[in-house]
């Protein structure tokens, strides 16, 4: 009867128009409508003529404005050319989309049937933690990406560990991604006979030569011979990321005199850090490359890539992919001084970003490293990337079956400032309770995203508030009109509107996954379900925020997952620039 019409009409922007189409009885209803602004109606007999129409009509008036019209194929490639947006709407009256209160899906029954968390939490696997058993349980706990630490272990049990993870994948259509992390340029302390107990003030010395060591009290040698150039009079040294810290009082062409600032145990291959300085040491060793070809024969998802000086390493590693012919998604890890410095180039480089917590808050102060984190996570934000915040979240459960009210608040602010994943270290790896910690962080997690929809108010990444994403697609060059928007934008940024709107979970059909991961950088209120036939694809999408990655095989296997896991009414975005197929529609699955 024109009660949907009448409604767009009010909203249209200046300069659009909406078409209006009407089949069978109601005829009649456009042509009620013909006074409201905006709005062209016409009752044709049928949807297929009234498409037709539609498309004179449109290259009539380009026609006039002197315009080319492009085909729609054209249209989907470039949508910045696009001279009117044509919004549909279309009821389809269905069983189950009843008005009635007896009809819907109640909220408790709802939210019982699915998952709810949106931040996803990364997991380093250790000895803790690598059998088939321990690993299950971890991941039932809610692990959605499998982290090796390629600092420890070897390729043999690196790949029994990609094995039990693609299993467990095949058995629960389960998504759990694949990280591997590199070692990269490490600077640590030589061996030792036995720990040498440090007190303020003691001299202390880091050679790097071998000769007459045995007779040299204090003396420890290094593993980098450039070590003795890098470091200056007045540099301050830290010891495993400053459980220790010494000061440089003199350098030689072999030794680096040091006097004890913060005393300690010295123990055998301990990691050195120049506050403020990073090593000239190449940002893929040897060990590295060595490492980055294990991941690609046994099919890892991401590289972490560890002490990222500036952009040209990532494009490297990337070039050495695609000459490899590999699909695997680079992760910079932000832990040094010079990562800082170049930080905007790195992250235009990048697929996504580790905020190293550790290591950066060794060389810079650690004061600055709380901004430095939330600047990291809202650059990736507004690029669109996915970051990881890491390092000691939750270290007291390497020891303890609880957590420190720090630790939680730790978590907390990190899901507050949009992390898109939080990661645990030695707690999975080698902790006592490694079930408890996944649980614990899952819980958090999940407590502070209900509160940040309660509290809308203070809200800040609603569609609203989020800024346009710059890595999908751009608008034609020379052509900088704000209204020119890429079409999958447009979707992504609607679709989100509707779902908070709503109150209904977002489906999305994809290939490549670009679609999902442009709707996580809205942060929509309920989760985005993406149906993929590429294994690959559903791992990838792991790591994004509030993304639950579905493989299936046809349309009807697909609505059978989403029953499963409790989809009732939810918003299907369609993108296809090969069909020119972009459609959002209500629907009742």
């Amino acid at each position: 009867a024109g009660e949907n019409a009448r409604s767009l009409a009010r909203l249209l922007p200046r300069g659009c128009r909406l078409f209006l189409f009407g089949t069978g009885r109601d005829k009649m209803a456009p042509q009620v409508l013909n006074g409201c602004r905006g709005v062209d109606a016409g009752a044709k007999s049928g949807a297929r003529q009234g498409r037709r129409a539609s498309a004179a009509k449109s290259q009539s008036r380009s026609r006039q404005q002197g315009l080319k019209a492009a085909s729609p194929r054209c249209q989907a490639a470039h949508p910045a050319r696009q001279s009117q947006v044509v919004a549909k709407a279309i009821a389809e009256p269905k069983a189950g989309l009843s008005s009635k209160k007896g009809d819907a899906p109640s909220d408790e029954s709802f939210e019982s049937k699915r998952l709810t968390r949106k931040t996803k939490i990364v997991a380093t696997i250790g000895p803790a933690t690598s059998t088939k058993e321990n690993f299950k349980t971890l991941a039932d706990c809610g692990v959605n990406v499998a982290r090796l630490n390629m600092s420890h272990g070897d390729h043999e049990s690196h790949g029994k560990v990609v094995d039990l993870v693609h299993e467990y994948n095949r058995t629960h259509n389960a998504a759990v991604g694949v990280m591997l992390d590199t070692k990269g340029p490490e600077v640590r302390s030589g061996d030792l006979v036995e720990p040498l107990d440090l007190a303020r003030g003691d001299a202390f010395t880091f050679t790097i030569t071998q000769k007459g060591l045995k007779n040299r009290k204090n003396t420890c040698t290094v593993n980098y011979d450039d070590f003795v150039n890098d470091v200056h009079v007045g540099d301050l040294l830290l010891v495993d990321g400053g459980m220790m810290s010494l000061e440089v009082v003199e350098v030689t062409k072999e030794d680096v005199h040091c006097k004890v600032v913060d005393g300690g145990t010295l123990k055998s291959r301990r990691h050195l850090n120049v506050r403020g300085k990073s090593a000239s040491l190449p940002s893929i060793t040897d060990k590295d490359w060595e490492d980055i070809d294990f991941g690609i024969r046994v099919g890892v998802d991401y590289y972490a890539l560890s002490f990222v000086k500036d952009e040209h390493v990532v494009h490297e590693l990337r070039a050495y992919l695609q000459k490899k012919n590999a699909d695997i998604k680079i992760l910079v890890k932000i832990e040094s001084a010079d990562s800082i410095r170049n930080l905007d180039r790195i992250l235009e480089a990048t697929d996504g970003a580790m905020v190293a917590r550790g290591d950066l808050g060794a060389e810079l102060p650690v004061e600055e490293v709380p901004m430095l984190q939330q600047r990291i996570v809202q650059t990736c934000r507004r690029l669109g990337k996915p970051v990881i915040v890491a390092t000691n979240m939750l270290e007291s459960m390497i020891d303890y079956p609880t957590p420190t009210r720090a630790e939680v608040s730790d978590i907390s602010i990190a899901v507050r400032e949009g992390t898109d994943a939080v990661m645990l270290s030695g707690e999975s790896a080698y902790g006592q309770f490694p079930y408890k910690s996944v649980q614990v962080m899952s819980t958090v997690a999940e407590t502070t995203e209900k509160a940040l929809e309660r509290a809308k108010g203070v809200r800040r990444f609603g569609s609203a508030n989020s800024e346009p994403i710059t890595w999908i697609a751009a608008t034609v060059a020379g052509e900088t009109n704000a209204q020119d928007k890429p079409m999958p934008e447009v979707l992504a940024y609607h679709a989100t509107t509707m779902s908070n709107t709503l109150a209904s979970p977002i489906v999305c059909r994809t290939r490549g996954g670009n679609m999902p991961r442009l709707i996580s950088h809205y942060r929509p209120n309920n989760l985005v379900y993406a149906l993929t036939k590429d294994p690959a694809v559903q791992r990838n999408l792991s790591l994004y925020n509030g993304i639950v990655p579905l493989l299936v095989k046809t349309d009807e296997e697909g609505t059978a997952l989403l029953k499963a896991h409790g989809v009732g009414l939810g918003v299907l975005v369609e993108c296809s620039t090969k069909s020119a197929t972009n459609v959002i529609q209500i629907k009742n699955f």
